[in-house]
C-alpha cells in the first residue's frame, strides 16, 4: 500500500470555524494557482480588498483594474472540478478534486478557475465568498461585531445557570464538566488544555473562568468547520438555518421526500438547544450538528430497521442466517461448550443452529463440540434454552440441524425431549407432493423445523440404517470415538437411526449430493444437501451457473472446512453469490467475515431472512456469479463516497502509551460478486488528534447492487503494521444519500460510543457517473459503445426462436434508457454539478445565477404542464442558452421514454411468457 502524505499551508492552530475567520483569512490573502483555458497554471497572490467589494490578484500583466473581480458580479462559487477548464484532460490528475474551486462571474458567466494547496484553504475562500455574495449590498462593517448571535446568547445562558454564586466566574473544573456534558465524547484533557491556552493568551490565569472565555472555549472546541461550511451553503443569512433553508437542505441534499415545514419545526424543536431558536424556528450550528449526529440522520435507511421484504416467497428464495457450532465461545477444539453461545446467536437473529448429539454418560444424549468430556451440556438443557429464546429476535422459522452421533436408545430420548419441550412449535406436517416449492417464511412463522436424515420409505422397523453426514466426524476422531470405520469400497458411512427421530424430519430432509443432473431429475423440493466449504467452493468456481440454478428450488447448507480448527470463518459472499441459502458461520469469532454476515442480515429488520436478488430466483434467468462486468437486465450503479472527517476515534487496542498519536486513514471496501470487489483508501490524517479531516472522494462501480456490501475500516498508519481502530458494515441497498454519520463499531461488532465518520453518499446509474474530467474533447466525440443485452442460446431451436423475438425490444429499451441518462448528465454538467447531483440541485443552481444578476433575462418554468417547458424572454448569454437547450433535450428524451415504455415492456413480457 502506498503511504501518502497530505500537506497544508493553513497553520495547524488556526481553525476556520466562523465566517468572520474566513473573511479575515481572505483579507490577509494567500497564494493560489490560476488555471488558464490552455490548461496552464500560474501562481498568483489573491487577496480581498479592504472594502470587501472585490478580489484582486498579482503579479499580472493586466493593469490592476483588470486583475480583479467585483463581488457583485459573482454569480456562483463552485467547489471541485466543475467547469470545462478544470475537467479538461491536461490537468485532471495534477491535483485532487477538493483542492479546486471556480468563481463564475459577469453577464457572460465567465469562470475564474483556481487551485489551492489544501481543502482548508478552499473552504475558507468559498465560505467567505458565498457570504459576501449574499451580503454584497449590505456588507457587515466588520465581521463579528454587532448584536450577540443566537449561539453566543445560548452559551452565555448556560454559563449563567452554572454560575451559582452569580459572581460572573465559575471554577475551571465546572466549566470543563459543562462542555463535556454539551459535547459527549470529547476528552477532558482536550478541554482543560484549551482553557489553559485561552487563559494564558488573555493573561488571566487562575482556577476560575469568566463568561467571555467560556464562550470562546466552547466555540473553538465544539464548532466542526465541515458542518459550519455546510450550514453556510444552505443558510439564507449565513448564521442559522430557517425553516425554508432546512427544508431545502433535507430535500436537495438528503434526498428526503414529502418534507413539510411542520416536519422541519419538529426537527428544530428536538435538536436546537437555544430557547430563542426553538421559538423562532431557527436551527443554529449546534442544533444542526446534533441533528446530523442523531439517529434521524443515520447512514442506515430506517425502512430497513423493520421487515421490509416480501416474506411470501418459497423458503429457498432467501438467505438464512446460520450458525455452526453456536455453543462454542472459543475455538473449535479447545473451546468450552457454554450454553450462552446459543442465546447470543439467537439474539442476533440467527435462524439455523447446528446440534451434534453424542451418547451422554447418564444415559441421555449430550451436546458438545470440544474434546474435553467435562464440557458437555445435556441435550435437554439446550432444547429448553432454544424453546425460550427461539423467537425473541425474529418470528420467522428456526431450523435445527441435527447431526446424530448417539445410539438409537438415546436418539429416542432426544426425540421425546424435542416433542415434549417444543410442542406446537415443532413443524411435523408431511410435505405436499403436489407442490413444487417449499412453503414461505410467512407461512412457517413461529415454527421450528428439524433438518436431518429420514428412514427410507419401505422401512417398517423401529430403527434402520441411513448414510451418514460428513459433518462432525473431525471431532469424533479427536474424541477417539470413531468406531464406525469407512466401509469396504469407500462408500458413505452408515449409521443407525431411530424411527422416532426420523419422524420429526419433514421439510428439511438431508440427502447426499450426487451431481446437478441427478438433482434436477430426482431431487424433491423438501430434500436438501450440505456441502463442505471445499466442495461448495469448487462448484462456485467451476460451474457457478448450475449452482445458482440448483438453489432456485432446493435449500443448500455450506459448513466450514474441518481444517479450520481455530474456528475461523469462510467468506459468506463466496457462496451467497451462487445462491447458497445457509452459510454456517462461527458466531464466536469476530473479524471481517463475521462483519459481512452481521451487516448483511441487518437489511430486513434483522429477522434472519434476506430475499435473494430476482436474477437468482426467476425461472427464466441466467446468472453466473463470476461475470466480469455489468449483468444483463441489472443496471450497474456508481457509488460516489466522500469521506469528510472522523470524530472521537479511540486508540487502537494495545497502544497503552498515553502520548501516542493516532494517525488514521479510512479504507472503504466493497464486497459482492467478483466484478464488484474493490477497495480504496484515503490519505493518512497526520497528527490530527481524535478528530481527523480526510476530505477525500472515492468512487465504486457496482454491477449487482443487491449483493453488494460496503465496509468502512479505520486503521492507524504504522510502520510496523497498520492497526485496527474501528469498522462499520452496511448493505449497499440500505445506504441513505446525503451527509451522514457512520456509527463505528469495534472488532467484535459492539458500538463505540460517540465514534463516527462523517461522509457524503451519492448513488447514480453508470452513465450518470462516468468520471467527468476524464472525458476530454476526444472522449466527447467517441462515446462509449452501447452494450446491448443479448440472449443465451439454449440449443433447443423452438425456445431460441421465441427468445430471438426479444432482441429488438431489448435494443429499444436500452436506447430509451441510455438517451435519458445521457441527457441528464449533460444538463447537470452545464449547471456545474457532478453527475451525482439531483434535479432539485440543478434548478436551484440556475435560479441562483438569475438572482445574483441585475441584467438577467426572465426565465419561466411552467409546472402546470405534464412536461414542464423552461423558457427565457429577451437576449440570453451563451451558457444560459446551452443550459436551456440541454433541459429541453432532457425533457424530450424523458417524454419519449415515458410514452414508449409500456409497448416495449409488453413485447419483452410476451417473449418471456412464450419462452
Amino acid at each position: 500500500k502506498k503511504k501518502t502524505v497530505s500537506f497544508s499551508t493553513m497553520p495547524n492552530d488556526r481553525k476556520i470555524n466562523s465566517t468572520a475567520a474566513c473573511i479575515s483569512f481572505m483579507l490577509e490573502g494567500c497564494e493560489l494557482k490560476k488555471v488558464r483555458s490552455n490548461s496552464r497554471m500560474y501562481s498568483r497572490f489573491f487577496v480581498l480588498d479592504a472594502d470587501m467589494r472585490s478580489v484582486r490578484w498579482e503579479p499580472s500583466k493586466k493593469d490592476s483594474e483588470k486583475a480583479k473581480i467585483e463581488i457583485k458580479s459573482v454569480k456562483e462559487v463552485r467547489v471541485g472540478k466543475k467547469t470545462p477548464v478544470l475537467r479538461s484532460n491536461g490537468l485532471s490528475d495534477q491535483f485532487p478534486d477538493e483542492c479546486a474551486f471556480s468563481i463564475i462571474y459577469g453577464d457572460n458567466y465567465e469562470s475564474l478557475d483556481l487551485v489551492a494547496s489544501s481543502a482548508d484553504v478552499v473552504s475558507a475562500w468559498v465560505m467567505g465568498l458565498r457570504y459576501l455574495v449574499s451580503y454584497g449590498k449590505h456588507t457587515p462593517e466588520a465581521p463579528g461585531t454587532g448584536h450577540p448571535s443566537l449561539r453566543t446568547s445560548w452559551i452565555s445562558s448556560v454559563f449563567d445557570l452554572a454560575d451559582l454564586e452569580k459572581s460572573g466566574r465559575i471554577p475551571v473544573s465546572r466549566a470543563v464538566q459543562l462542555i463535556k456534558a454539551l459535547n459527549p465524547g470529547m476528552k477532558t484533557s482536550t478541554i482543560e488544555l484549551k482553557f489553559k491556552e485561552l487563559q494564558k493568551a488573555s493573561e488571566r490565569p487562575g482556577t476560575e473562568v469568566a463568561c467571555d472565555l467560556f464562550v470562546e472555549a466552547y466555540c473553538e472546541l465544539c464548532t466542526r468547520p465541515e458542518i459550519f461550511f455546510l450550514l453556510v451553503q444552505f443558510s439564507s443569512n449565513k448564521e442559522y438555518l430557517g425553516l425554508k433553508d432546512l427544508l431545502m437542505f433535507l430535500e436537495v441534499e438528503q434526498g428526503m421526500e414529502g418534507v413539510t415545514e411542520e416536519k422541519c419545526l419538529e426537527i428544530v424543536g428536538k435538536y436546537e438547544p437555544s430557547k430563542e431558536g426553538r421559538e423562532k424556528g431557527y436551527l443554529a450550528i449546534d442544533g444542526f450538528t446534533r441533528y446530523l449526529l442523531s439517529a434521524d440522520c443515520s447512514i442506515f435507511d430506517p425502512q430497513h430497521r423493520k421487515v421490509c421484504q416480501d416474506m411470501a416467497q418459497p423458503l429457498s428464495h432467501y438467505y438464512i442466517s446460520s450458525a455452526h457450532s453456536a455453543c462454542l465461545l472459543e475455538d473449535n477444539f479447545w473451546g468450552r461448550s457454554d450454553i450462552s453461545g446459543y442465546i447470543s446467536a439467537l439474539g442476533l437473529g440467527c435462524r439455523s443452529i447446528e446440534l451434534v448429539l453424542w451418547d451422554g454418560p447418564e444415559g441421555e444424549p449430550v451436546v458438545y463440540t470440544s474434546p474435553s468430556a467435562a464440557s458437555c451440556v445435556p441435550f435437554r438443557a439446550v432444547v429448553g434454552l432454544i424453546d425460550q429464546h427461539a423467537f425473541t429476535a425474529s418470528a420467522y422459522p428456526l431450523i435445527l440441524c441435527l447431526v446424530v452421533r448417539c445410539s438409537a436408545p438415546q436418539q429416542r430420548l432426544a426425540a421425546q425431549c424435542l416433542r415434549k419441550t417444543l410442542g406446537e412449535k415443532l413443524y411435523l406436517e408431511p410435505p405436499n407432493p403436489a407442490a413444487s416449492y417449499l412453503p414461505s417464511p410467512e407461512q412457517l412463522k413461529g415454527r421450528i423445523l428439524i433438518k436431518g436424515k429420514k428412514l427410507p420409505p419401505g422401512c417398517e422397523d423401529s430403527e434402520g440404517e441411513v448414510s451418514d453426514e460428513e459433518e462432525g466426524w473431525e471431532l469424533a476422531r479427536r474424541l477417539g470415538q470413531e468406531e464406525q470405520e469407512v466401509p469396504e469400497g469407500g462408500g458413505p458411512r452408515r449409521v443407525r437411526l431411530s424411527r422416532e427421530l426420523s419422524e420429526l424430519v419433514s421439510l428439511c430432509q438431508a440427502v447426499p449430493f450426487q451431481d446437478f443432473e441427478s438433482s434436477r431429475r430426482g431431487q424433491r423440493y423438501w430434500e436438501m444437501c450440505s456441502f463442505s466449504e471445499v466442495e461448495a467452493g469448487r462448484f462456485a468456481n467451476e460451474c457457478p451457473a448450475e449452482l445458482v440454478s440448483y438453489n432456485k428450488r432446493f435449500l443448500s447448507r455450506v459448513y466450514p472446512s474441518p481444517m479450520r480448527i481455530d474456528a475461523s470463518n469462510m467468506n459468506p459472499q463466496d457462496f451467497w453469490k451462487c445462491g447458497c441459502q445457509m452459510v454456517a458461520m462461527n458466531y464466536q469469532t469476530p473479524g471481517l467475515m463475521m462483519d459481512l454476515n452481521a451487516g448483511w442480515f441487518r437489511q430486513n429488520g434483522a429477522c434472519g431472512y434476506v430475499l435473494r436478488p430476482a436474477i437468482m430466483r426467476e425461472e427464466v434467468s441466467y446468472f453466473s456469479a463470476n461475470a466480469k462486468d455489468s449483468l444483463p437486465g441489472v443496471p450497474a450503479q456508481l457509488l460516489h463516497l466522500k469521506v469528510i472527517s472522523g470524530q472521537n476515534l479511540p486508540k487502537p487496542r494495545g497502544s497503552g502509551a498515553k502520548g501516542e498519536v493516532v494517525e488514521p486513514y479510512v479504507c472503504a471496501e466493497i464486497h459482492g460478486i467478483p466484478a464488484d470487489c474493490a477497495e480504496h483508501r484515503t490519505k493518512t490524517a497526520l497528527q490530527s488528534g481524535d478528530n481527523p479531516v480526510f476530505d477525500e472522494s472515492l468512487e465504486f462501480q457496482i454491477n449487482l447492487p443487491e449483493l453488494a456490501v460496503l465496509r468502512f475500516v479505520v486503521l492507524d498508519d504504522d510502520y510496523i503494521g497498520d492497526e485496527f481502530i474501528a469498522q462499520y458494515t452496511i448493505p449497499f441497498e440500505c445506504l441513505q444519500p446525503g451527509y451522514r454519520h457512520v456509527p463505528l463499531q469495534s472488532l467484535a461488532g459492539e458500538p463505540l460510543p460517540h465514534a463516527t465518520l462523517f461522509v457524503h453518499v451519492a448513488i447514480t446509474d453508470r452513465r450518470g457517473g462516468g468520471k467527468g474530467h476524464r472525458r476530454g474533447l476526444a472522449g466527447r466525440r467517441g462515446r462509449r459503445v452501447r452494450e446491448y443485452t443479448s440472449t443465451k442460446a439454449t440449443g433447443i431451436k423452438a425456445i431460441d426462436e421465441v427468445f430471438r423475438t426479444a432482441t429488438q425490444p431489448l435494443r429499444e429499451a436500452t436506447d430509451l434508457r441510455e438517451n435519458v441518462q445521457n441527457a441528464l448528465v449533460s444538463f447537470k454538467e452545464l449547471c456545474g454539478l457532478t453527475p451525482a447531483a439531483n434535479m432539485k440541485q440543478c434548478i436551484l443552481t440556475v435560479a441562483a445565477w438569475l438572482l445574483h444578476s441585475d441584467s438577467a433575462p426572465s426565465v419561466t418554468l411552467n409546472l402546470a404542464e405534464k412536461y414542464p417547458p423552461m423558457e427565457a424572454q429577451g437576449p440570453i448569454p451563451d451558457l444560459l442558452r446551452k443550459v436551456l437547450t440541454a433541459y429541453e433535450t432532457m425533457i424530450q428524451t424523458s417524454r419519449t421514454l415515458i410514452e414508449s415504455a409500456d409497448a416495449v415492456y409488453g413485447k419483452l413480457i410476451q417473449a418471456q411468457q412464450a419462452g
